[in-house]
């Protein structure tokens, strides 16, 4: 697609560098039948030109390729009104760049907000050393969970602050959906105070891309999921998506286990391998059941979860199961897991979700300093406002 899209800014600047050569009678253009002086022959070189930039910008990446070629529709669509009868079939391309150009700009504005979000919430966690967990302080959880956090690699590690996770996954939209769609995520949380950002880029089509946040912190949640960068597809908050983005959080917690000690989360023994945990924070609270085998390991995570946020929504058993496990950075953490639904016509298995990797307590530049090469301005911007990430300059 993006072949295609970078010829079709040289052929359209091409048929403006015609439009210059009649101008100066270097070559016969049947098609455009009015006269073109000298003068506005100079128009037609500055189209092909502005044209010609934004196609080589946007085939080497850069940012910066949309400005170009609005100006060059700008000149273009002015050009045509000129000359109607032989180019009014112009506009076609010209919308095309039009529309891509304005949705490039939407998800640069996209952008800048996440690395805005990110930043607000890697810098809300405290900056001192995080304290080593110990054997003694799992003593008054359920049975089930003093296991698994042994088993996980915890005790003698430092408590786990901050994080980011890197995810491939495969998804499904709507429960009745049979084809899967790729998609890339990255999500960056903290624990105290509990808080999490996620970005997911789903390609569901050569000419649809989905483009989605998730956001929990101060206790309430956000979605925001965009259409090609342009259309909101969700933008929802309210009670019910507080609650429901906490139960994510909860669930979620099997990727930095030392949350299970945190003071906004209560456990409840169900019997030897399940226990109940119920997260409180800033007046929200939500609850799931957290299932083990008889190794120690984390299985299964059940909640009663609010389906939509709107006013008839209803809560379904929300389930997170577990595939395999793997170890990051000393810590073993379920890698593989898939996300279900229960409903009346049967399960809806909407999420396929594998770790590629997983870092601890990493400081609150680190989305600049990851992302610097393909936002440099972001990476300038927190340079200058944060002092962080010189290195990377």
């Amino acid at each position: 697609m993006k072949i295609i899209f970078t010829l079709l800014f040289f052929l359209h600047g091409t048929i403006h560098l015609m439009g210059f050569l009649k101008g100066y009678n270097l070559v016969s253009v049947p098609a455009l039948q009015a006269d073109i002086s000298r003068t506005g022959s100079i128009f037609w070189l500055m189209a092909f030109l502005l044209f010609s930039l934004s196609g080589i910008a946007f085939l080497m990446g850069k940012t910066f390729w949309h400005i170009p070629a609005i100006m060059g529709v700008m000149v273009s669509i002015l050009l045509t009104a000129t000359v109607w009868s032989g180019a009014k079939f112009g506009l076609i391309p010209n919308l095309l760049i039009l529309v891509v150009a304005i949705g490039s700009i939407s998800s640069a504005n996209l952008d800048q907000m996440i690395a805005r979000e990110t930043h607000q919430i890697m810098a809300s966690p405290s900056t001192s050393a995080p304290k080593t967990i110990t054997a003694d302080q799992l003593v008054t959880l359920p049975a089930p969970v003093q296991r698994w956090l042994r088993k996980s690699g915890m005790i003698g590690k430092p408590r786990i602050q901050t994080g980011w996770v890197k995810q491939k996954a495969r998804m499904k939209m709507k429960p009745e959906q049979e084809k899967w769609h790729k998609a890339e995520a990255t999500q960056y949380f903290t624990t105290d105070p509990p808080a999490f950002i996620w970005t997911v880029d789903l390609k569901m089509s050569s000419l649809a891309h989905i483009k989605g946040r998730d956001k929990f912190t101060d206790g309430k949640g956000e979605m925001l999921i965009r259409l090609n960068s342009l259309l909101n597809v969700v933008n929802e908050k309210g009670p019910k998506m507080d609650e429901g983005t906490m139960q994510r959080f909860l669930g979620e917690m099997v990727w930095y286990p030392s949350a299970a000690l945190s003071p906004y989360v209560t456990w409840d023994p169900l019997d030897d391998r399940s226990a109940k945990a119920t997260m409180s924070y800033l007046g929200t609270s939500g609850s799931g059941v957290f299932y083990f085998n008889e190794n120690g390991d984390f299985t299964r995570f059940s909640a009663m979860r609010f389906m939509g946020n709107e006013p008839g929504a209803k809560r379904h058993e929300w389930i997170i199961r577990v595939k395999d496990y793997a170890t990051f950075d000393h810590i073993r953490v379920p890698s593989k897991m898939e996300a279900l639904w229960k409903l009346e016509q049967g399960d809806w298995t909407w999420l396929q979700l594998e770790i590629e990797d997983l870092q601890f307590n990493i400081d609150r530049c680190h989305y600049f300093s990851s992302h610097w090469q393909i936002f440099p301005k972001f990476m300038k911007f927190a340079i200058r406002v944060f002092g962080c990430c010189q290195d990377q300059a």
